[in-house]
């Protein structure tokens, strides 16, 4: 499992380090508390949703990954921003 998150988050950053606006987004909302970083995130990614099925796509070994070993793979500060993303 912590294969997955290492190689997910790796490929997560790359893609991060490609498009500045999602990176930006994406370190502001760590500073944020949880409701101003959800709506800043839902807002740039509802305005840009390549970027956010790219993000998914990228973030979707987690899911599968959880689902399979039936345990939480993220921390839980983490963990419910990760299902609300996913959700879209």
């Amino acid at each position: 499992m912590s294969a997955t998150v290492s190689s997910v988050t790796a490929s997560a950053r790359q893609y991060l380090a490609a498009h500045e606006g999602a990176n930006q987004i994406v370190m502001a909302a760590y500073g944020q508390p949880y409701a101003p970083a959800a709506a800043s995130l839902r807002s740039y990614f509802t305005a840009h949703p390549q970027e956010y099925q790219d993000l998914r796509a990228i973030l979707a070994p987690i899911a599968d990954t959880e689902r399979q070993c039936d345990v939480a793979a993220l921390p839980p500060d983490l963990e419910s921003a990760y299902h609300e993303f996913m959700a879209g």
